[in-house]
């Protein structure tokens, strides 16, 4: 249908198309073990993936969403576009999407190599998981709605989660939900609902840069009980559950050829001349 089309499209071999032959030997060749952790319920975590490495996300015993922030290592100024990722790859992602920095660098961070979730495709209410629409719960938005503190959202998590890297709160970004279903509704407006994963269900990822990552387990598990509005009123700790991280070093020689993509190529001038100094 005329106007269907994505906006944001290249041409075959283009910045958008994905060389699906290496990223399926990614996913499937040797690999290593070299950090293995869990993420407690209602609470963050960050760690380091080098580039050329795979992290893996689980589910260990239960659905379970999870708030995942990235940024490069060495300059937390470049982080997860989520409004680009959209437009470039889209709302909701899965193996082979990537996601894409921050102006002026831009440029992918990771690309998915493997999902168990990848064949939910769209339910019957419009849902979807791994969700780029929405962002992170914050206690900020929590007190506008219910006139209460809560000192566990995801952005708090989040926030507690990087201090150590030297990071704050203003380094927290909008996220990608990974394992949470959500769509529009006939309103056009957001909706979340019940997490379809199950436990040893994963969401995989390949760096292609040295990367800071954080995860928080969101305080409401599973979203099969409203945070705000009617039922928000029950407690869902016992619909929580950990998530687990695993890195692992892929087999050298499947990284024959590949590099690290380059920051964008655009001279960043902005139609501004450069300053000349004295004469």
């Amino acid at each position: 249908m005329a106007g269907t089309a994505a906006a944001y499209q290249s041409a075959e071999g283009g910045a958008l198309d994905v060389d699906r032959a290496f990223y399926d030997e990614i996913a499937t060749g040797d690999r290593e073990p070299v950090e293995s952790f869990t993420v407690p319920i209602r609470s963050g975590l960050a760690w380091e993936v080098p580039a050329g490495h795979v992290c893996r996300l689980v589910t260990l015993d239960g659905p379970q969403v999870g708030d995942l922030n990235i940024w490069n290592l060495h300059d937390p100024r470049e982080r997860l576009w989520a409004s680009r990722t959209r437009q470039l790859q889209r709302a909701h992602v899965s193996t082979y999407d990537r996601l894409w920095s921050t102006l002026p660098f831009l440029r992918p961070l990771v690309t998915v190599t493997s999902d168990t979730l990848a064949g939910y495709g769209q339910d019957a209410e419009g849902g979807r998981v791994h969700d780029l629409l929405g962002t992170r719960c914050d206690p900020y938005v929590n007190r506008m709605l219910t006139g209460e503190d809560f000192d566990h959202h995801c952005h708090s998590n989040l926030v507690r989660a990087v201090l150590p890297y030297g990071l704050t709160e203003f380094d927290v970004h909008d996220v990608l939900n990974v394992f949470q279903c959500t769509g529009l509704n006939d309103d056009d407006r957001y909706f979340m609902k019940d997490c379809p994963a199950r436990p040893g269900d994963h969401f995989e990822f390949f760096a292609e840069l040295d990367l800071l990552c954080a995860l928080s387990t969101c305080p409401g598990g599973d979203l099969s009980v409203p945070m705000w509005g009617p039922g928000s009123d029950v407690d869902p700790l016992e619909f929580c559950h950990p998530i687990g991280v695993e890195v692992y070093r892929v087999d050298p020689s499947l990284l024959a050829g590949w590099k690290s993509p380059e920051r964008a190529a655009y001279g960043g001038l902005h139609g501004m001349r450069r300053p000349q100094w004295g004469r």
